[in-house]
This record gives structure tokens, sequence and C-alpha cells, in this order.
């Protein structure tokens, strides 16, 4: 009698995938020769083991993977969004909508950062260290919250989506969207074609997913292939205070603002998010994760396409939870550090700031650093410090990664909740929406 062979599961693998990845990149670290790479000659000819595993195979898979992910993120909140403004009875729920959903992520970023600041003055961990910064850090220039208004309306909807600038993609797409819900017969007939394209592309959504352990093995690989634990050792008090707060906004303030504000299960809602949160973890993307988290919202926490389209393309672009609890920290321990004593109110002055940037530069490259850097400049230190902890910025980026995408889904749950617009059912079902 033959026996069916269990089958992991996305999580399992995945899983797998990235700690093979940690144990294949560090061992190939650890046989790097005084130069930093791994000489070898074959039939007479020279050859860096570096050039070819390292910045060859596995980082041409790593950002193939993230390009495949990142290949979807336009086409999917388009056609999703546009399926979701149909899929509302009243069009005024869209203000409804953004205004509790900007409202929601204001608030988790406002108590993310005010938690990191307390912990940091609690642990001080920049009391006694001395570092020199072996790298230059200069800030980019934020653009003003005026501009950012203008630049969320396109001028070109083409150039908005080849760009991949999803704040005016999703400005088009509720636009065209209401425009076919107003059109009667034609917009009806258009309607159908959007629906039948967003099955396909969720679709597609899947299929990537279950190539996700090969392309997590890779960037994890390449990842600490090139980051030496000697770079952690040496900021170990900031890098381990970062880590903590973290797990303390996702693992503690989430479940109970989700609890207080929609009375749902937050240990379901942080079981059915793992995946969301992996993908999250492995690219340091929010924007690249946004299909796997549309995908997990809509199919495995129950929350109807109209709000889901909608409020996680917003918090892919506007959530920065994780990155503000950076910025509380690194103000304490680079204050620390270079020996200046901030007042109640310089910290009030962090808080409002860090929270405000969050929206402000919404879509910047390097978002986190430049919200630093003016956070540092709001309370005169100086931003040059920024240069002593970009050596360990890269795997903290991963983990704030992965709970502003936790942060994503749980607030489009309380909107969707509040709205009469999430499937319990769904929600409570272990096994919902998982991939084929």
């Amino acid at each position: 009698m033959q026996t069916e062979k269990t089958k992991l599961g996305l999580t399992a693998r995945i899983f797998i995938g990235m700690l093979v990845g940690i144990i294949f990149g560090t061992l190939i670290r650890s046989l790097y020769d005084e130069q930093g790479d791994i000489v070898f000659n074959l039939f007479g000819m020279t050859y860096s083991a570096k050039a070819l595993v390292v910045d060859g195979v596995l980082y041409s898979v790593g950002q193939i993977f993230i390009a495949s992910l990142k290949m979807l993120v336009v086409p999917l909140v388009f056609v999703s969004l546009v399926c979701g403004v149909n899929g509302l009875s009243d069009p005024a729920k869209l203000g409804r909508l953004g205004g509790k959903a900007i409202l929601l992520y204001i608030m988790t970023t406002a108590i993310a950062i005010t938690t990191a600041i307390f912990f940091a003055l609690l642990v001080s961990p920049g009391d006694g260290v001395s570092l020199i910064a072996d790298s230059q850090y200069v800030a980019k220039q934020a653009p003003s919250l005026a501009q950012v208004i203008i630049d969320i309306f396109p001028d070109n909807p083409f150039k908005a989506m080849a760009q991949g600038n999803m704040l005016q993609v999703i400005v088009f797409a509720l636009l065209f969207g209401i425009s076919i819900a107003l059109s009667g017969e034609a917009g009806k007939r258009v309607v159908g074609l959007f629906d039948d394209l967003n099955v396909i592309i969720m679709k597609l959504v899947t299929v990537l997913m279950n190539l996700a352990p090969y392309g997590v093995f890779a960037l994890m690989a390449k990842l600490f292939a090139t980051i030496g634990i000697d770079t952690i050792s040496s900021l170990l008090s900031y890098f381990v205070l970062v880590l903590f707060v973290l797990a303390v906004h996702a693992l503690v303030s989430y479940p109970i603002i989700l609890k207080l504000l929609s009375g749902l299960n937050p240990l379901l809602l942080l079981k059915k998010v793992r995946d969301a949160a992996i993908f999250a973890f492995s690219t340091a993307s929010s924007s690249a994760t946004l299909p796997v988290t549309i995908e997990t919202a809509i199919h495995k926490l129950g929350v109807s396409n109209s709000v889901g389209s909608f409020t996680l393309p917003l918090g892919a672009n506007i959530n920065m939870d994780g990155t503000a609890i950076m910025q509380g920290v690194a103000t304490v321990f680079i204050a620390q550090v270079y020996g200046v004593d901030l007042s109640v109110s310089d910290y009030l002055l962090v808080v409002l700031t860090a929270t405000l940037a969050s929206i402000g530069t919404a879509g910047v490259p390097g978002v986190g650093l430049i919200m630093l850097a003016m956070v540092l400049e709001q309370v005169n230190l100086p931003v040059e410090g920024i240069a002593l902890i970009i050596g360990v910025d890269r795997l903290l980026d991963m983990t704030r990664t992965a709970v502003n995408v936790t942060g994503d889904c749980m607030v489009s749950c309380i909107v969707a909740k509040s709205e009469g617009e999430l499937d319990e059912k769904v929600y409570r079902d272990p096994n919902a929406g998982r991939p084929e």
C-alpha cells in the first residue's frame, strides 16, 4: 500500500532556504583569505570564487527573484485596485477607507518610535562606546511636504507605472476605477476583463511563491558572505536593542491594537502573515513583497479585495513603523556616542518629526536614512553619525521591513472589520489560502 509523501509547507521550505543560505554564506566567508576572496587555479587559469559564486551566481539568482516580484507590483496594484473600486457599493467608502488607514498607520508609527526611545533610554546602548566611522554619509535632500503632495498626482500615468511610482499609480487606478463605475454598460464590459486579469495575476503570484525558497537562499547566502560577524559585534548593543524593540512592536503592540480595535484573534494574524514576513525579510522591500502581502491579506485573512487593494499599497508606501524604531534607537545611540544630552522636548520633537516624515518621504530612495538625517538635524545631532550604523543597517532593514508588512496586514484587517468587509470565516480558518 503506497503512502503519500508528506509535503513541506511553503513557510517551512522558505525557512529552510533561508537557513541553508545563511550557513552557506557564512562558510564561504570563513574560507576567505586576507584579501577577502578565495582564489584557485584550474587548467592554468586563476579564478576568483567571490566573483564567480558570490557576485556571480548568488547575486544573479537573488536579483532575478526580486525583479520577478517587482515585475508584478504595478500590474497587481493597478488591476486589483480598479476591481476593488468597482466592488464598492458606495464610492464615499473610499474617503473613509483612506482616512482610517492613514490614521492607523500614523498612530502605529508614533507608538513605534515612542517605544524605541523608551527602551533606548532604559538600556543606553551608546554609553561607553567610542566608535570611529570608517565611511561617510551624505544626507540626500528630502522633498518638502507640499512637493510630496504635488508628486502624488501623475502628469503621465504610463511614466509613473514604468518608474514604479506607486502613489501615482494608486491615484490613477482610483480615478480610472471610478470612471469605469460611472460608464454604464461599457464599464461593465471592462470590469469583466479586469476581474479575469486579477485572477491571472494572483495565479502568477502563487507560481512565484513556490520558487521563493531558491531566491531566499541566494539572497541570504550573498548577504552573509558579505557581512562579517565583526561588523555586528562592534555595534552589538545597538543591533540587539533594535531587534528587541522590533520584536516587541510586532508581537506585543500589534496584537494589542488588533484586539482592542477589532476583537480579532491576533495569534491567527501572526501565524498567517509568516510567509509575507519572510518574503519581506529576504527582499528588504515592502514594495517587492506587495504581491505576497495582498495574496496573504485577501486569501488567508479574509480581507475583501476592495479594502486590501487600497490599504496595502498605501501601507507599503507610508507605513514606516520599523524605520521609526530604528530612528528612535539610532537617535539616542548617536546622542550618547557624541555625548549630547537631549531634553524631553527634543525627544517629543523626534517623535513628531519621524511620524510626519513617514508620509513626507514616501517613495524616496534610501527613505530610512533620509528620515534619520531629518530627525538628527531637528535635534542638532551630527548627521555624519549615521555612518556609524551603516554597517549593520542592511540586516536591520530586512527585519524592520518584515515588521512593516505585518503592520500593513494588521491595519487592513482592522479597516476591513470596521467596514464589514472582512470574511471572519476565512480569517479563522487555519488552512485558508494555502498555495497550491
